[in-house]
């Protein structure tokens, strides 16, 4: 049985059936030419596979087993047995930009990168005939058809959450293939230029009534704060004093040339008192 549970014969195009008696002739014709023509024979037979390559052997247009070979040595015989190497390195796959008419009638063009990697050679030759050039269609169009179902405002606030359905739905598609998704990401959403205004405008709109609110609340709660200030100087004379010896001070750290000093109403009255009865008390020598 193989990964997903399918027998080889059906998951990977292999035939259980053997080489026949023509192939076994064919099998020991080539026995012998490599026999006959050793040593030189040795160096045409053994290839090398390097460590992250795996080789699909085909015998006889046959492949000859459900697992590829490698890494290292491997023989092949001459005249029946063709490989074919397979490279296990994760592939970056570039979306170019794809115009897309979105659930609210917007077009946009988004582009993004798709990165995977072959788990299983035999698959990714058996299966289909270019694996690479099938992801990268694949994921132009997953791409175009789940970004269809959204909306402008979706796509821009939730690449994560598509960019994981997309992933999904591009590992579903190529188990077969012998791929596995490892990571999707949409780089860049472009959309029109009026557009851009349209939303730069509700967004400045946005945030100036925000900011006119949060003025609002502010003046209301120093309002409250300066009721509650004049209730406690009106309690204490001496404090609203002091605050003005306060006030005087801070005034006076800034170097300003001109200094006013508020005075109580009474006090000047009493001044003016002592004024009046001083002049009467002084003798007209007139």
């Amino acid at each position: 049985m193989s990964v997903t549970g399918l027998p080889p014969s059906r998951y990977l195009g292999i035939k259980n059936k053997g080489l026949g008696v023509c192939g076994w002739i064919l099998l020991f014709l080539s026995f012998l030419l490599m026999v006959i023509t050793f040593p030189i024979s040795i160096w045409m037979c053994l290839k090398i596979i390097k460590e992250y390559e795996r080789a699909v052997v085909f015998r006889l247009g046959r492949i000859q087993a459900d697992k590829a070979k490698g890494p290292g040595l491997i023989l092949i015989l001459p005249c029946i047995d063709v490989f074919v190497k397979v490279d296990l390195r994760t592939v970056t796959c570039n979306i170019p930009p794809q115009e897309i008419l979105t659930r609210d009638s917007v077009t946009t063009q988004v582009d993004g990168v798709v990165y995977y990697r072959i788990y299983s050679a035999v698959s990714a030759v058996a299966n289909v005939n270019d694996v690479h050039q099938a992801t990268f269609l694949l994921a132009q169009t997953t791409l175009r058809n789940v970004l269809g179902t959204r909306t402008l405002s979706q796509i821009l606030a939730g690449r994560e959450e598509i960019a994981h359905s997309i992933q999904t739905l591009l590992d579903d598609a190529t188990e077969l293939w012998g791929i596995r998704v490892a990571r999707v990401e949409i780089k860049d959403v472009r959309i029109p230029v009026q557009l851009q205004r349209s939303m730069a405008a509700e967004a400045e709109a946005t945030r100036e009534a925000r900011a006119k609110v949060l003025a609002a609340e502010g003046e209301m709660n120093a309002s409250k704060a300066l009721k509650s200030a004049s209730m406690v100087l009106a309690e204490s004379p001496a404090a609203l004093q002091l605050r003005y010896l306060q006030t005087l001070a801070t005034v006076a750290t800034e170097k300003n040339s001109t200094i006013v000093f508020p005075l109580p109403i009474n006090m000047l009255e009493g001044i003016d008192g002592i004024t009046y009865d001083n002049h009467k008390k002084v003798p007209n020598r007139a």
